[in-house]
């Protein structure tokens, strides 16, 4: 399977890249990807298309969305980065003398918007907030590569968790300082999923028939507060310093949904389509990535 990954060398573009054999990559810095076969992106009409027919192309790139407060430049960013991204590169697949069999395109589980307590599957309609409608918006362009025969598919990504990099990075340090604890009223539903899985799924996405949504999230969601519950104990650390939504609103601004919407996503499509987690128990995710990061104090 000959494959292209935009995106390349975010954390999950790095850990697909290792996955698959003589990837094509695209980058702003084409030149800190040797030996890799690398092109510039962003792509436009005339950039030359890959000298061998692709089968699957992995679209990964955007501006992260978690890192530095919402302000509106890099709001636009997020979205511009998404949409514009994504158009641009069907409007590239569209010149190639082959076009690839699958379009495998990161989407988000904010998708779902702010849900409380509902069950949210592939077919549960977007929800309404600027990630949403983001999410929304972005799916819509990947789907436009349907018109030129390619098979879609949307990996609708919960929150991944990593050794290096992801949720874990920001939440860890406070908890080994024994500052941890729930944020807002920790009922919120966090879907997440370990990274092993991310990559696993995207494969899976590829290699199999599945059309459109793909949860790209774990089984077995948790809540906030039982997330830090878990995590807490794996550090051997306290979990009873609750962080007011109030004070999250008033330091993160509009960012601060994604700690505080609730959203409790179930990977319906990868269980029908014979999918098996490689690490489907929070314990046991949390505390695998934690063994990578030199384990509990």
């Amino acid at each position: 399977m000959k494959c292209l990954v935009t995106g390349a060398t975010g954390l999950i573009g790095q850990a697909l890249t290792q996955r698959l054999v003589d990837p094509i990559v695209t980058s702003r810095r084409p030149e800190g990807l040797s030996p890799m076969s690398c092109i510039q992106w962003p792509v436009t009409d005339t950039t030359p298309g890959p000298d061998d027919p692709i089968d699957v192309v992995f679209h990964l790139a955007g501006e992260p969305v978690a890192g530095s407060r919402w302000t509106q430049a890099r709001m636009d960013a997020i979205r511009n980065s998404r949409i514009d991204g994504t158009r641009q590169l069907v409007s590239w697949m569209a010149t190639w003398e082959t076009t690839p069999k699958v379009l495998v395109c990161a989407s988000a589980i904010g998708f779902y918007g702010d849900r409380g307590d509902e069950v949210l599957l592939e077919d549960s309609q977007p929800g309404s907030s600027f990630l949403a409608d983001v999410c929304r918006d972005w799916e819509s362009e990947a789907a436009r590569a349907r018109d030129l025969g390619i098979r879609v598919v949307f990996a609708r990504i919960g929150i991944v968790l990593a050794e290096q990099g992801g949720a874990l990075d920001k939440m860890v340090p406070p908890f080994k300082m024994g500052v941890g604890g729930p944020l807002g009223s920790g009922r919120q539903w966090m879907s997440w999923i370990h990274l092993d899985d991310v990559v696993g799924l995207l494969l899976h996405a590829a290699e199999s028939d599945i059309s459109g949504p793909l949860n790209t999230v774990a089984p077995q969601p948790s809540t906030n507060a039982e997330f830090s519950r878990v995590l807490a104990g794996q550090l051997r650390r306290p979990s009873f310093l609750r962080a007011p939504a109030f004070a999250l609103r008033l330091g993160l601004g509009k960012m601060s949904d994604i700690v505080l919407a609730s959203q409790n996503v179930l990977p319906r499509v990868a269980e029908e389509t014979g999918y098996v987690f490689q690490q489907p128990t929070l314990e046991g995710a949390i505390q695998s990535c934690l063994s990578g990061k030199g384990g509990r104090p």
